[in-house]
């Protein structure tokens, strides 16, 4: 449905140039979202695949490591469609005091908007609402160090920014000015949390997704949080039963299109072509956690069996593979730590492993060796290739 603008233009300083900055009107939109047969259907596939998400977890032989994993993935593709080079391995090895094979500002980065998530996943935890202070917390973690961390981390901008361009005068978008922000994140924060609404929480969340996007009330760090506060949400209003659901590969894949539903929501106030580009993203993405689920149970399947032909060895070796499938990167003094067993008997079970073919060595040193669960990285590389 094509409403007109969703929101108002404001002119604001811009030297010679005259610059109009947007304004978007309180959520709900007006007239109200019009759940048509398509629509309808896109929404009840969506959580269906979200229910067979939630129900794929609790058949994990270790459910940790989806949520380990899955969380790290995220993290490189969020970091990923801001530009950063980091793999899923370089992340892992930064955390265990390795050297990544990329510039170390691009790891740093991406294990920001870990630490981000896991402090907003604490704080939900410990019974914190979902709000402007929460996001003001994770902005701060998320540009604690590296790029961004002179761009007032935890603080709302106090300048105009804008979207694409050299300036605001040739910019695509300009988003609300400075004395806005705060008035409009209220808003977007009492709509969150509304529940008198006639639709349910995954629509809600598209819609405030859409809204804080328009918004951007930060320097930098917009995208990243943006897309945080889509898996936050939907676990913090019991839709899922864990933090799992992640959109990044879905905008990522449809990068240009994600932009153009954007503008259209604010140019002609189409929600509902928004809303069916999220619903679908949703399922899909569902979808393929579960596929990687079902990859992951019969890899861990597999390659027990394999291990329990080993002989004596067999039981120091499976504790080592029960401690790969949970964190598929391992050092030996973290196996040792992970599995209990003393440091010769990590390493003499660990090289069971490899002689198996189930792990590799990845550092090439005879000291501090770092050992990969290669099968299993694979499977959560996918979707992490450059476009």
């Amino acid at each position: 449905m094509r409403r007109g603008p969703s929101g108002l233009y404001e002119v604001v300083p811009g030297g010679v140039e005259r610059v109009r900055a947007f304004i978007p009107f309180p959520l709900p939109p007006s007239p109200p979202i019009t759940m048509g047969p398509t629509l309808q259907d896109q929404l009840e596939q969506a959580l269906l695949a979200l229910g067979r998400l939630d129900s794929a977890m609790s058949f994990l032989p270790q459910p940790d490591l989806l949520l380990y994993a899955y969380a790290r993935k995220e993290a490189v593709l969020s970091s990923q469609v801001e530009g950063t080079q980091s793999s899923l391995s370089d992340l892992l090895l930064f955390e265990m005091s390795g050297a990544p094979g990329v510039p170390i500002q691009d790891v740093v980065e991406t294990s920001r908007y870990v630490a981000a998530l896991e402090h907003g996943v604490q704080r939900l935890r410990e019974g914190f609402p979902l709000s402007s202070r929460l996001l003001l917390e994770m902005h701060a973690d998320l540009l604690a160090h590296g790029r961004g961390s002179d761009k007032l981390p935890g603080e709302f901008r106090r300048s105009q920014n804008w979207i694409e361009g050299s300036r605001p005068g040739n910019a695509h978008f300009v988003p609300p000015p400075p004395h806005a922000v705060g008035g409009a994140m209220g808003n977007l924060e009492t709509f969150l949390h509304r529940q008198d609404l006639e639709f349910g929480a995954l629509v809600r969340v598209a819609l405030a997704h859409a809204q804080f996007e328009t918004i951007h009330p930060f320097l930098d760090g917009n995208g990243r949080l943006g897309r945080l506060l889509i898996s936050l949400f939907l676990w913090d209003s019991g839709i899922l039963s864990q933090p799992i659901l992640y959109l990044s590969l879905h905008f990522k894949r449809h990068r240009d299109e994600y932009y153009r539903l954007l503008d259209l929501v604010r140019t002609d106030g189409d929600w509902e072509a928004w809303l069916s580009f999220f619903l679908v993203g949703v399922a899909e993405t569902a979808t393929a956690a579960v596929n990687t689920a079902r990859q992951l149970i019969a890899l861990a399947d597999r390659d027990r069996v394999r291990v329990q032909t080993g002989g004596r060895s067999a039981g120091s070796a499976l504790r080592v593979l029960t401690a790969l499938q949970s964190r598929p990167l391992l050092s030996l003094r973290a196996t040792a730590d992970r599995t209990g067993l003393s440091f010769p008997a990590a390493a003499k079970a660990m090289q069971a492993l490899e002689h198996l073919g189930i792990v590799d060595e990845v550092t090439g040193q005879r000291r501090n060796r770092v050992y990969a669960y290669s099968s299993c990285l694979k499977v959560l590389n996918e979707g992490l290739e450059p476009l």
